[in-house]
């Protein structure tokens, strides 16, 4: 059996509330000493004001349940500008319409804020001169900027919808490495990708941001030739102006018709000085290339316990105290890590040598890294800002790649090397290292 409607259902309530006085009224009418046209007149008005009111109540009760259904139907598709009028808090059908209204202020106000805020988004993009590319879980493409179009050739209009390999970018979305050098259709160069993902909808997006990193790229290698020119130059002219300087006073020496006594001694004292400096320039240009021809790691299983105790015992000025720390197999080129940690604690003793301190080494481990601490006694770093630039040093006889050499072989491996000085007395040079080189761990050497 169907259901009534709700407005059919008050009608009808409506119509049984007011049967019992509509048929008292008629029956009064029919007992009494009335004639029959006044109980006909009598008995249709009666009839007629108990339906009217019964449709009075039944439009009083549906007509506000429309007009609500109404603002919330407007709500629902986004016209906030819609308002119920006569509202009040007097009764409860009035405060119902003024929740409505201000639900609809409230949705109104979050409707511009999140206009105003897409607005600002896409000024910002489309300002930037980075590519922003947004690609859907068929990897078609939904969004980019007018970077994205220049650097494509194309409007947004005739991109949109196509996928990465149409476009060209499918290289981008799967390459490995963060700088990848390609030519598009709207430029040339090198490109620095960042890809991330997040959903829309309910669906999977990736996003991928390409910013242009040659020019900075070209800067920084200019920059580093630079620093390079300004060390060979200095180095080598610290060597070959004593060398000219000598060498003319030797021919000026041999040239004399007659030479004095301790010719001979001046000669081999001046060729002695020559020497010497030729052989310290060699030596610079050996550390050079040592340090620019630096082979990428072999590995192989490396027991960190053995490695630590290893290098404390080469150093022989100062005992050098080692806390074990666990037992840890880590992936690693042994001889470029014994390198690594013998440039350490060299350092470490030299440094405490000068205030009669002591060397420590401990390490820590977790299920992807191991931490190898160098702890000193010295006098600590007075700066901290050029201690990984290649041959400086504060050392009189130093060469200045040792810990420029160290922070290679660290970042060889995925790690990293730091040094910074210790809140009692001394430096801290903190080494970490992966486990392995895709992050995966290896502990107690299973």
């Amino acid at each position: 059996m169907r259901r009534l409607a709700f407005e059919d259902r008050v009608l009808l309530l409506a119509l049984a509330a007011g049967a019992p006085g509509a048929a008292v009224s008629v029956v009064l009418l029919i007992l009494g000493p009335y004639s029959p046209k006044v109980i006909w007149t009598f008995g249709m008005l009666v009839f007629g004001l108990w339906v009217g009111f019964a449709f009075s109540i039944r439009e009083r009760v549906v007509r506000p349940l429309q007009t609500l259904s109404n603002l919330l139907a407007a709500l629902l598709e986004g016209d906030y500008s819609i308002r119920s009028r006569g509202a009040t808090s007097s009764d409860a059908l009035g405060l119902a319409m003024l929740e409505v209204n201000a639900l609809g202020a409230t949705l109104r106000e979050q409707r511009m804020g999140a206009l105003e805020a897409s607005a600002v988004l896409r000024k910002v993009m489309d300002e930037i001169d980075v590519a922003v590319f947004a690609f859907d879980a068929e990897r078609k493409l939904r969004l980019l900027n007018a970077a994205g179009e220049r650097l494509l050739g194309q409007p947004a209009e005739r991109l949109r919808g196509r996928t990465a390999e149409a476009i060209g970018l499918d290289m981008c979305l799967e390459a490995d490495r963060r700088i990848l050098e390609a030519t598009f259709p709207g430029a040339r160069g090198r490109w620095e990708l960042r890809r991330t993902s997040f959903r829309q909808g309910g669906q999977p997006h990736e996003l991928l941001v390409m910013s242009d990193v040659s020019q900075t790229l070209r800067e920084e290698e200019l920059l580093a030739w630079q620093r390079l020119i300004r060390v060979l130059s200095h180095e080598i002219n610290n060597s070959l102006a004593p060398i000219k300087s000598i060498a003319g006073s030797l021919i000026s020496l041999v040239a004399r018709p007659e030479r004095p006594a301790d010719a001979d001694a001046d000669l081999e004292r001046g060729l002695s000085i020559i020497a010497g400096r030729s052989d310290a320039l060699s030596r610079f240009m050996q550390s050079y290339a040592r340090l620019a021809k630096l082979p990428p790691p072999r590995l192989g299983p490396v027991n960190v316990g053995e490695w630590v105790h290893r290098t404390a015992r080469l150093e022989t000025r100062l005992p050098v105290r080692v806390n074990d720390g666990p037992r840890v197999i880590l992936s690693a080129d042994s001889d470029q890590l014994d390198q690594l940690l013998i440039n350490l604690v060299r350092n470490a003793v030299d440094a405490s040598l000068e205030t009669g301190g002591a060397v420590t080494i401990s390490w820590t481990a977790d299920d992807s890294r191991v931490e190898v601490i160098v702890l000193d006694e010295g006098a600590g770093l007075s700066d901290t800002s050029n201690l990984f630039v290649p041959f400086f040093t504060t050392k009189p006889q130093g060469s200045g790649i040792g810990l420029a050499l160290s922070r290679q072989i660290s970042e060889a491996h995925g790690g990293t090397l730091t040094l910074e000085n210790r809140r009692t007395v001394g430096v801290e040079a903190r080494l970490r290292l992966p486990l392995r080189p895709n992050g995966e761990g290896n502990r107690d050497g299973t």
